[in-house]
């Protein structure tokens, strides 16, 4: 018989095809029995297009049932199926039906799908592989449904989490759980109860948030409605988690964590309370406002690490790394308080306990750091931080005292900052710090003074030849923004009885990757004599002036200078040049030796007179285009002699790739060299 279309009143979904069962005739003649409905509503979902088909032989055992239904929608759950078809032998033993058959949706896998139904409990299972959902419902409670979950993938939630977090792609993991799912009347759908998470991941679209390999036992209480609520308590059972640049391996740890989140009227999410205790390594507590792109709105924050390299290695590692500190070696204790609103950074304080910051690549260290740095975005807080020493690229320097105030968004010292250097001094004068706040970068300003550095102990660190001599000066004004250090003024040096100063300073990613120096320095009356002796260029008498205009390092390595190198003749002062710095001159500048009638006997004399010397080099692309006193014929001319007997050094090669050129500067200064004369 088939029986009209109508619309039925809010039913359990599961209870239908019993309930259409009792509808049928028992007049024996009736073997089939076909139903079409329009639409089913239950609390948790709405069946449209509904066809049931019951074959039931006379005096058979079972019958065979059929039920579709064109869509099934449970908007609170963000789910929706289409071309639903259910087929299954139909059993019935007193007032017990029971139906065990395969459950397919379009072209989608099938699942197996059972149902057991009396007056008093309907209970429905669903499994495809290892993965089993087990439901059950009491006439008792209708408005409760508990539902079993067993090695579930993740990804079946797909569309559940999509409704409190629209950005979310769940990537791997198995879920069990024992939920209850309470959906009365006119209220709001509760889902409640212990779920375990195994080897789950999780990314969204952009990349900012992501999760790998993570397992937690928590107890969920999420409700849905005009308002949804999320209530998680529980344990993280290690894995792998990513918040923008905060990475954060747990390894195997258990990490207790506690969180209430409220989505909001305006989009986001308020978090009255969280908690996270890794032990020792981080405990955090506070609330927190998230805004419609999941970005931090408010925060109000309070974390304590007993262990500063833990904290590194386990949580600070995509910061340090995207500063060019992935190595910083960490160590001691600290803890600090921070809150923020839509303004930015309002009040921090961060406490240290004998730490220390080391980075293996030696840019810096700072030994034994201790106490109180305050910030605040209105009235003035003071503070003391110490060290007690450390080093900057290999040069050590002593122990400090900084006094901190901080009012209005300035962080600034509260007097100069005298650090002992190089048996003198440096002095950070008007020192002030403006962290990141909306579009403003972190911004650093200083003035710098040194005074009586030893270029001895300078040379000896970075390297060079050993030589005397002081490095004085001031820098008026520093400006540190976006990864750049640009400083006004300039450095005087006294070296070589003269003097070389240095301008146009700055410097790109000072600690991070390849860091870049920019500088014009001005070379006024050296002693060369004093010069070549130091560097093993011969001898030459004399005094030196020069230049080095656009001078570029990139990791301390020159990639880009104008430079050019000239005798300054001085009344009194004798210029005179060894064989020997004659060789190292034709050597580094591809260069040869002219002369007149002399030319055979050079070799018996053991130095010359010059009037001038001249050298240029102009480095780009590390090609250096070399340039002297002149032109000479097919050459250009570096030393021009004077007196008896006389000589010329003249240079043929304009073009000089750079490294050969260093080379043979190397090879000067070693002494490997031999003469060429034409």
């Amino acid at each position: 018989m088939s029986l009209p279309m109508v619309r039925l009143p809010t039913w359990s979904l599961l209870v239908l095809a019993c309930a259409l069962l009792s509808a049928l005739p028992g007049n024996g003649d009736a073997r089939t029995a076909t139903a079409r409905i329009e639409r089913v509503s239950t609390p948790v979902a709405t069946l449209r297009k509904v066809r049931v088909r019951l074959e039931w032989e006379d005096g058979a055992s079972q019958g065979e049932l059929r039920i579709q239904a064109g869509t099934l929608d449970a908007p609170d759950l963000g789910y929706r199926f289409r071309d639903l078809d259910w087929q299954c032998p139909l059993t019935r033993a007193a007032d017990r039906w029971q139906c065990k058959g395969v459950l397919r949706s379009g072209a989608s896998a099938p699942f197996g799908f059972s149902l057991t139904l009396d007056d008093a409990k309907t209970n429905a299972v669903l499994t495809r592989g290892a993965a089993r959902i087990g439901l059950d419902r009491e006439a008792q409670s209708p408005d409760i449904t508990r539902i079993d979950l067993a090695r579930v993938p993740v990804a079946w939630t797909q569309a559940l989490v999509a409704q409190a977090w629209a950005d979310a792609r769940l990537t791997g993991g198995t879920l069990d759980a024992s939920l209850a799912i309470r959906a009365p009347a006119g209220g709001r759908l509760q889902i409640e109860g212990p779920v375990k998470l195994q080897a789950a991941g999780v990314d969204t679209p952009d990349g900012a948030i992501a999760a790998e390999n993570l397992g937690a036992r928590l107890h969920v209480d999420a409700r849905f409605g005009e308002v949804d609520e999320v209530n998680l308590d529980g344990q993280l059972l290690g894995g792998e988690l990513l918040f923008g640049r905060t990475y954060v391996s747990l390894g195997e740890r258990r990490v207790p964590l506690h969180m209430r989140a409220v989505q909001r009227d305006a989009g986001g999410w308020q978090l009255p309370a969280f908690s996270w205790d890794d032990p020792g390594v981080l405990k955090a507590a506070g609330s927190a406002t998230l805004g419609s792109e999941q970005d931090v709105e408010v925060l109000d924050l309070t974390v304590d690490s007993p262990s500063l390299q833990a904290l590194g290695e386990h949580y600070l590692s995509g910061w340090l790394g995207a500063a060019g500190l992935g190595e910083l070696q960490l160590r001691g204790a600290a803890s600090a308080q921070l809150g923020t609103n839509g303004n930015g950074l309002q009040r921090a304080t961060l406490s240290l306990e004998h730490a220390g910051a080391d980075d293996p690549r030696g840019r810096f260290r700072f030994d034994d750091l201790h106490g109180d740095l305050q910030f605040s975005a209105g009235a003035p807080v003071a503070s003391d931080l110490r060290w007690a020493g450390g080093a900057l690229y290999g040069i050590e320097f002593g122990a400090a005292r900084l006094p901190w105030r901080s009012a209005d968004g300035v962080l600034q010292l509260r007097e100069d900052l005298v650090i002992p250097l190089l048996d003198g001094t440096a002095r950070f004068e008007g020192l002030q710090l403006r962290p990141a706040s909306g579009e403003s970068r972190f911004d650093v300003k200083f003035g710098l003074a040194l005074d009586g550095l030893d270029v001895r102990q300078l040379a000896k660190v970075m390297g060079w030849p050993e030589f005397g001599g002081e490095l004085s000066g001031r820098i008026p004004q520093a400006h540190y923004r976006e990864d750049r250090l640009t400083l006004d003024g300039g450095l005087a040096m006294q070296l070589f009885d003269g003097r070389i100063d240095v301008s146009s300073l700055s410097m790109e990613r000072p600690f991070g990757t390849a860091p870049t120096l920019t500088a014009d320095l001005a070379l006024d009356d050296l002693d060369l004599q004093a010069l070549t002796g130091v560097f093993g260029f011969g001898s030459i008498t004399g005094r030196l002036d020069g230049r080095v205009a656009g001078l570029r390092l990139v990791d301390w390595q020159p990639v880009a200078f104008d430079a050019r190198l000239q005798t300054d003749p001085k009344r009194g002062v004798r210029q005179r040049i060894s064989q020997r710095a004659v060789q190292d001159l034709s050597s580094v500048g591809d260069a040869s030796l002219m002369s007149s009638l002399q030319s055979q006997v050079i070799g018996l004399f053991d130095d010359f007179g010059y009037s001038r010397i001249a050298i240029g080099c102009r480095l780009v692309d590390e090609v250096c285009t070399m340039d002297g006193l002149g032109s000479a014929d097919r050459g250009f001319i570096i030393v021009q002699g004077a007196g008896l007997p006389r000589l010329t050094v003249v240079g043929f090669n304009r073009r000089v790739d750079w490294p050969l050129l260093v080379e043979r500067l190397a090879a000067a200064g070693s002494g490997d060299v031999r003469p060429v004369v034409d």
